[in-house]
């Protein structure tokens, strides 16, 4: 029964392949008596030595490898007697017991001994995952030598690959039904999760909407009230709102910001960049990840302006957020810049990125096209600006190349289109650490270059109001000048003198506010309408020497409060709501709110 044919293999009888697959011990002799032969010194060379080389390595087999082998056999007789007990068990392909395999994960299938939770014959398993004992599967694999390979499998098997495991029993329990199960648990979460989201959305949008309704009706009382008195016409209520504005405006001169209240935003620090959506009512400061293990990466905290609570965290990008902006349409979609060599538009009303741009370098800055809310603008690390079309989302349709160093673009700001006769032109304004740029927009996708005469190696930041055309330039400390400076400087365009001769655009400074010696990081600034009245303009820039925001007016130049932090300051963002008019402080932990009043 063993001497099948010169080139037999370790018992392939169809009938026990396919249905006896338990009846293995003459399976486990046939290896055994091949494994001597092959490790005699003068290996058989004909059909006559081989059976001379098996009948002399039985008689070696020791009588306690044979009971071992005789009590395995007992599986036999249950495989026998399931078939004639079941008939309908005939049928399938393979045959498996649930009591005569009580041993079998107990037993090495080389030498048929039951392993040990220690010593030299303890439990052992190869690469492949079959489990021998350790002395066995060594001496196998040493033995064996460069060709080595699984008794089980014949898969590649070297010394290395044999791991010891600690074990007393083992047992595959069948957990299919249980693993089921939780993956419909993770799924009923997540769809809990999603509607939670959708009602905390909706929740806010009704009380955007309560709170300008109410607005709403109470001027509509008002104007009823005022076109009810006797003696009032269309033109005297004209002049009588105009009045009451002025008189408004009147007793706002003077005004000052006050402390409303602080805002924890991440408790781990990390916190770079600050944006407001005003559709939606909330502020968007960036963030890592507060989960960093479950999920990694940045993304930005919702912080409502109703309440003056944080929302949620929405996951955006893999590396730190470097700009967020907003366009002036009121869709809710944020445009933000990372580290990760990505710019990514995400739509707020469902908090899921919407469209990715590939930079294939790092993003610091990015902004919006005002005059035409399909481009919008990114700023790499190596000084090149790239310009995106929103409507297609395979490429850059442009790249605005730097005109002097290689410099980061730390900032840019879009100017619009306006019917200014000192500065009526759009275009963009890049600004890195050797100065900066405005990007002339002459049309859809031309643009004219013009450097703006600044002060090279300490620009840190340059914003832009769009109302006056102003912009507000940045100046670390330096040797010559040791304090932080803020230059506001007027954008001006001189006309073209001939047909050869282009128009140019450039600016020049109109007042200069000094703040600490002190400017390690890279801050945000802001220049915007004083809510005193028409006419008026703030400046506020974070000083790290004081850990404060310093608020100037930017007619006189005065210092009209310093708003103290815990931290530097690294972003402010004012904004408007409920007919309030307020301004927010970024640190890398905080967001302070104060009220205008």
């Amino acid at each position: 029964m063993i001497l099948q044919h010169d080139n037999a293999t370790s018992h392939t009888a169809h009938f026990v392949r396919d249905f006896l697959l338990d009846l293995n011990p003459i399976e486990h002799l046939w290896q055994l008596l091949d494994r001597r032969v092959r490790a005699r010194a003068i290996p058989p060379r004909n059909v006559w030595e081989l059976a001379g080389a098996l009948v002399e390595e039985w008689g070696n087999i020791s009588q306690q490898e044979r009971a071992n082998l005789v009590q395995s056999m007992r599986r036999c007789t249950a495989v026998l007697n399931a078939i004639v007990s079941d008939p309908l068990a005939s049928s399938a392909p393979a045959l498996r017991l649930s009591q005569g395999d009580e041993g079998e994960g107990e037993t090495c299938s080389i030498c048929f001994e039951p392993w040990t939770t220690s010593g030299e014959h303890r439990l052992a398993t190869l690469r492949c995952g079959h489990l021998f004992g350790y002395t066995c599967i060594d001496r196998w694999v040493k033995g064996q030598g460069q060709g080595a390979k699984c008794p089980q499998c014949n898969k590649k098997a070297k010394r290395a690959d044999i791991v010891l495991l600690y074990a007393r029993k083992l047992r595959a329990l069948d957990n299919t039904e249980q693993e089921s199960m939780k993956r419909s648990l993770e799924q009923e979460h997540s769809l809990r999760r999603k509607a939670e989201l959708e009602s905390a959305q909706c929740r806010l949008q009704l009380q955007v909407m309560t709170d300008e309704c109410g607005k709403l009706h109470k001027q509509l009382q008002e104007l009823k009230t005022l076109m009810a008195q006797p003696g009032c016409g269309p033109s005297q209520s004209s002049r009588a709102s105009l009045s009451g504005l002025s008189q408004r405006q009147d007793s706002t001169q003077g005004g000052h910001y006050v402390f409303s209240k602080a805002v924890l935003v991440s408790q781990v620090g990390g916190c770079r960049v600050l944006s407001y959506c005003e559709p939606l009512s909330c502020l968007l400061a960036s963030q890592p990840s507060p989960h960093t293990t479950l999920v990694p990466g940045c993304g930005v905290k919702k912080v409502s302006t109703v309440n003056l609570k944080a929302c949620q965290y929405i996951p955006i990008h893999v590396k730190q957020i470097r700009g967020l902006a907003f366009n002036r349409q009121a869709d809710s979609l944020l445009l933000s810049a990372a580290l990760d060599n990505t710019i990514k538009l995400t739509s707020l009303m469902t908090n899921t990125v919407v469209q990715t741009y590939n930079t294939g370098k790092p993003v610091w800055s990015c902004c919006w096209c005002l005059d035409n809310n399909n481009y919008v603008y990114a700023g790499l690390s190596n000084g090149s600006v790239l310009v995106y079309d929103t409507r297609d989302t395979s490429t850059h349709v442009q790249e605005l190349q730097p005109l002097r160093s290689r410099c980061p673009v730390a900032s840019l700001s879009y100017v619009p289109r306006a019917a200014s006769s000192s500065f009526p032109c759009g275009g963009l304004i890049a600004g890195s650490l050797d100065g900066g740029c405005f990007w002339e927009q002459v049309d859809g996708t031309t643009y004219r270059p013009h450097m703006l005469p600044l002060e090279t190696g300490g620009c840190t930041d340059i914003q832009v109001q769009p109302e006056s055309r102003h912009c507000l330039v940045t100046y670390r400390p330096g040797r010559s000048k040791p304090l932080l400076r803020c230059v506001l400087m007027e954008l001006n365009r001189t006309p073209q003198q001939d047909a050869d001769q282009e128009p140019s655009c450039s600016c020049y400074p109109v007042q200069t506010f000094s703040a600490g010696s002190s400017c390690k990081l890279l801050t945000k600034n802001a220049v915007f309408r004083s809510p005193a009245g028409e006419g008026s303009t703030l400046v506020c820039a974070g000083d790290e020497a004081t850990n404060s925001t310093m608020v100037w007016d930017a007619g006189s130049g005065s210092l009209i409060q310093k708003l103290s932090a815990d931290l530097p300051v690294l972003d402010i963002c004012p904004f408007e709501v409920n007919q309030g008019s307020y301004l927010a402080s970024l640190t890398e932990k905080m967001l302070k709110i104060y009220k205008w009043e």
